[in-house]
């Protein structure tokens, strides 16, 4: 995928009583249960930082905020590298 695409979307059923056991509003649980998948995803070093907060519908700071709330272990791929090279490049323009 490259950065000007946009990843395609599927439906998925989640019960409403989840909202409950995540302590959280049954209108929030669809962003809640992308930033829990965001995270595993991340834990499981399947994903990279970037395409965690994409997924999560997050910044990257906030994804790593996230992170560091549960201690897991930031991990730095060579995407991740290239996407922070572009940021810096059009900051210093």
């Amino acid at each position: 995928m490259n950065g000007g695409e946009k990843m395609g979307v599927t439906s998925v059923e989640i019960p409403k009583d989840l909202a409950l056991l995540l302590k959280t509003r049954e209108k929030d649980l669809p962003k809640k249960v992308k930033e829990i998948l965001a995270v595993e995803l991340y834990r499981e070093k399947i994903i990279s930082i970037g395409k965690a907060a994409e997924i999560a519908g997050l910044s990257k700071w906030e994804m790593f905020e996230i992170l560091a709330m549960k201690k897991i272990p930031l991990q730095y791929y060579p995407e991740d590298l290239e996407e922070d090279i572009k940021t810096l490049r059009k900051l210093f323009k």
